[in-house]
């Protein structure tokens, strides 16, 4: 997958989220990952010679675009500490069993999509593979 197709993938999972968040589908709207699926597409733009194998969980995808896009200063520190916290209500949502508010949901929704708008300003439609 490159980095396009992740953008396309974000996109569609943010848009799924609003749905399901106006539809009262707290639990749903956390299933998206589109935090995710823009952070790996930055890495990917970003030519980092990271091992992208990393990136296949949530916590080693975290470390590595901390490392490699907000250290560097490509992205704000503010987008990566959301992303962080965005990852720890995800866990709280799918994993505790504790509910979580819809405010947070919105939240988390807002936040990916500010990523993906600063993924999509920073990095040139350089195309990688996966």
């Amino acid at each position: 997958m490159n980095a396009s197709d992740l953008v396309a993938k974000a996109e569609r999972a943010i848009t799924s989220a609003k749905l399901l968040l106006d539809a009262g589908d707290v639990d749903g709207a956390f299933n998206h990952n589109a935090k995710f699926d823009a952070a790996r597409a930055a890495l990917l733009w970003s030519g980092t010679s990271a091992d992208l194998a990393t990136t296949k969980t949530h916590s080693g995808l975290i470390s590595t675009f901390s490392l490699h896009i907000i250290k560097t200063g490509r992205l704000p520190v503010s987008l990566g500490a959301a992303l962080n916290r965005a990852a720890e209500i995800w866990l709280i949502a799918n994993y505790t069993g504790d509910e979580v508010s819809a405010d947070k949901a919105q939240w988390v929704i807002e936040q990916a999509t500010a990523l993906l708008d600063a993924v999509q300003r920073e990095f040139s439609p350089r195309e990688a593979q996966l």
